[in-house]
């Protein structure tokens, strides 16, 4: 297939319209990818102010960096929906949806009448997809949540950080928000795909905690019936070891790992070259060395500054041993292997081009859509007029303070 049949073929969502009553990160983020695969997204936001994530900070050429993150290729509307005529809007616009997706405070959406339930008879093949904190029903359904209360509740910071009692840690990232949001991502190009079994829409709840929780096994079921949990260990594995970071020469740093002894043996020979430590009693299983980790450590992190990093790295590489730089964000930016694969575009946006990293499920089939961040309210008048709306109604509205 060439360049020019590639653009022209379809893609997966072409034709689908997404709805979005969406703010900050687990829904944006959910709809972005929708929007990669080819759907409509129409992102209605709040009037003046918008998704509140643009206000999160300027670092990038002025605009906020979840924003730009999270809501490429969208339409923007701002709309108050509590306003006369803004619920017309509504119903017009969900009237040729296919998917309506939202994240506002629990209960919010069935207050405007805007549950599933409420739209199934008007709507029977609209998809609903609804995303809390909690999920409906039980105790904590009402509860506010945000991403580092969910990384708390869903025991998260429990395991991560370092082994005192006040280096407890969060991820770096939003890993509650985006874990609802492939959820979500997934629920619904599955309830797309019942869809076209059944003939009508269903109706998709996904809970930030739930979605925490499954990313979790590994530790829940370590710590099984009463037993302890892994304990934090800061960059390294709580319970295999060596695999973290070591210091190597001037003050870099290389990450390893080891996942049995076959290449336990490896490391010994060819990067250490001090095969006798295959006979240490200490070292013979990886419970042993995790148990006597500190001597362990002692005896690498002295090797590793006689050879230097490059001779470390080079000698992995060979043997071979997993192992990794510990990247800046500058350093990621300027990645060999993402450059190398040309895995950065430029997308459109209020202020100018911005690099955008392509989706990571390469599909050779299809050019997946890169296309701008939208300004608030940019698809207003746009968006109406396809819906029938005069120019005299758009500036009613506006009047009114609808738009």
């Amino acid at each position: 297939m060439n360049v020019t049949e590639l653009r022209a073929s379809p893609r997966p969502l072409d034709g689908i319209t997404v709805i979005s009553l969406e703010h900050a990160i687990a829904a944006p983020f959910c709809t972005r990818q929708l929007a990669d695969l080819g759907a409509r997204v129409i992102k209605i936001e709040r009037t003046k102010v918008g998704d509140f994530a643009r206000a999160y900070d300027t670092r990038t050429n002025g605009l906020a960096s979840h924003f730009v993150w999270t809501n490429r290729s969208k339409e923007s509307l701002a709309l108050d929906i509590k306003k006369p005529g803004a619920d017309a809007i509504v119903d017009a616009l969900l009237a040729k949806a296919d998917v309506l997706v939202q994240n506002l405070a629990p209960g919010a959406t069935a207050r405007m009448g805007l549950s599933f339930e409420a739209l199934h008879s008007r709507f029977p093949k609209l998809i609903v997809c609804d995303i809390s904190g909690y999920g409906e029903g039980g105790p904590y359904e009402k509860k506010k949540a945000y991403d580092l209360l969910i990384q708390s509740e869903g025991g998260f910071l429990s395991v991560t950080g370092g082994p005192g009692d006040d280096e407890i840690a969060k991820a770096g990232c939003s890993i509650a928000d985006i874990a609802a949001g492939m959820y979500a991502y997934s629920g619904i190009l599955s309830a797309l795909h019942l869809r076209e079994k059944t003939g009508v829409g269903s109706r998709i709840d996904v809970s930030m905690l739930e979605s925490l929780v499954e990313w979790m096994g590994y530790p829940l079921y370590y710590a099984f019936d009463g037993a302890p949990p892994p304990p934090r260990a800061g960059a390294a594995h709580s319970t295999i070891y060596p695999y973290g970071p070591f210091p190597a020469s001037q003050g870099e740093t290389v990450m390893l790992g080891l996942q049995n002894e076959r290449e336990w043996a490896l490391f010994c020979e060819k990067v250490l070259e001090v095969p006798e430590l295959l006979e240490d009693f200490r070292f013979n299983s990886n419970a042993n060395r995790s148990m006597n980790r500190e001597a362990l450590r002692a005896i690498i992190v002295e090797k590793f500054a006689a050879l230097g990093t490059e001779t470390v790295i080079s000698r992995m590489d060979n043997a071979p041993i997993a192992n990794a730089k510990v990247n800046t964000m500058q350093q990621v930016w300027e990645h060999p292997q993402l450059k190398a694969r040309e895995r950065w575009v430029d997308v459109d946006s209020p202020m100018g081009k911005i690099p955008a990293l392509l989706p990571p499920a390469a599909n050779k089939a299809y050019k997946p859509r890169m296309d701008a961040i939208p300004g608030l309210g940019q698809h207003n008048d746009s968006i109406l007029a396809e819906l029938g709306y005069s120019k005299q109604d758009i500036a009613q509205l506006r009047e009114a303070g609808a738009l």
